[in-house]
């Protein structure tokens, strides 16, 4: 079966029609883990777009991304239309490894992804350049951005472009915790960045390589933020000013410096980011937020979890991300109709969905040369070729 008679046959698999469209209405009911609603109008704008989740994980399974890592073949096509069906067209899985030997973690982790992808050439490729966001989805296959949670692998500007050359296209310059470069959210006194820091800034800004502050402190992100030459990125944040007291979120000033730069801060579903008793409303008030403070031009999605948001032992929902009225796996649908309903409109919501960050990596990314342009075409010249993105499988009501 070829990749478009897989595409055009499919049936949105657990994101299928549970019932015929209402009629009149122009709604129709997904069957993700519970039957969700959502316009019409919604499922062809998510069709329609690059959809970008910058801190989007492949897996919570870790046994699992460690098997797909590790032996080719492990990753199949069932795993592929897990990621296909939930819209997301590129995802940037980084973590903070957690390890001592921070160099030698890192590049495990990039080899294991080298392995991943390098097996799965028709339904996976590495994001590299800004031009391969939109070019990696239009051959009907998911880009990945290889980044990493923090930056303590870096011992020496040269270690930036030695990552860089890896691979690497993102870095948060710390985790929760202070390290060589700055401090993070959860420090009790934020020191700011350090001047091994704003070398590393300096040196990432040299590379082409995106900053990111999502977990550094308050003073440390401001400093970032005044230190670079290039965008500084938010890829998973919430806003303080809608949830007071929680470090996780960023402050109203975090948010304008940053979009002053020309950044963009992807928006979490993480249950405690978003407040004390999250619904899909109050989810959404965090995009209608940054909107608000800095233009709808920096905000986007950074989701901080993979498609299911399961527990890999249970099966069960995680309550980490429970969100009353949204589901997991339907959220890049329920948030674009949820921002349709608020009025914003078709062009505001490709912003969001991933033309805000295609922006801003365009602005930090080298451009891709001509060379590595037809080297990447000339890799895969077997693979299929597919319609970008979803399956066309809602069926619109004719009566």
């Amino acid at each position: 079966m070829t990749r478009r008679r897989f595409v055009r046959d499919g049936a949105l698999g657990c994101l299928s029609l549970a019932a015929a469209p209402m009629i009149n209405l122009g709604r129709v009911s997904l069957d993700a883990s519970e039957p969700v609603e959502v316009s019409t109008r919604a499922i062809d704008l998510v069709r329609s777009s690059t959809v970008i989740d910058m801190l989007g994980l492949l897996t919570l399974d870790w046994a699992k991304l460690f098997r797909w890592q590790r032996r080719a073949g492990e990753f199949d096509d069932s795993d592929f239309r897990q990621l296909e069906l939930s819209g997301v067209s590129v995802f940037h899985p980084a973590v903070d490894t957690g390890l001592k030997d921070e160099g030698r973690a890192a590049r495990k982790w990039i080899e294991g992804w080298n392995l991943l992808l390098g097996s799965n050439v028709c339904r996976l490729s590495r994001v590299e350049t800004s031009q391969d966001l939109l070019r990696i989805p239009a051959t009907g296959r998911i880009g990945v951005i290889v980044g990493f949670q923090n930056s303590n692998h870096f011992h020496s500007r040269a270690d930036v472009a030695t990552f860089f050359r890896l691979g690497q296209r993102v870095s948060q310059l710390t985790y929760n915790e202070r390290n060589r470069l700055g401090s993070g959210c959860y420090v009790r006194w934020d020191r700011g960045l350090t001047s091994f820091g704003a070398d590393i800034v300096d040196a990432m800004n040299d590379a082409g390589m995106a900053i990111d502050i999502s977990h550094c402190g308050e003073r440390t992100s401001l400093e970032a933020i005044r230190a670079s030459r290039r965008p500084v990125l938010i890829t998973h944040g919430n806003c303080r000013a809608l949830n007071p007291g929680q470090p996780r979120c960023k402050s109203d000033e975090v948010i304008r410096k940053m979009a002053a730069g020309g950044g963009v801060m992807g928006i979490t579903i993480v249950r405690s980011f978003v407040g004390r008793s999250p619904t899909i409303e109050s989810l959404l008030d965090h995009f209608a937020h940054v909107a608000k403070v800095a233009g709808v031009e920096h905000v986007g999605l950074g989701s901080d979890v993979d498609v299911r948001a399961l527990d890999p032992r249970s099966g069960q929902p995680l309550a980490f991300y429970a969100i009353e009225g949204l589901d997991s796996f339907a959220r890049v649908f329920q948030i674009t109709d949820g921002l349709l309903r608020r009025g914003f409109s078709r062009g505001d919501i490709e912003l969001v969905l991933g033309g805000n960050f295609r922006r801003a990596l365009a602005a930090i990314w080298p451009t891709q040369s001509a060379e590595t342009a037809a080297r990447e075409w000339r890799r895969d010249p077997f693979c299929p070729v597919s319609s970008p993105g979803l399956p066309p499988s809602i069926v619109r009501d004719s009566r």
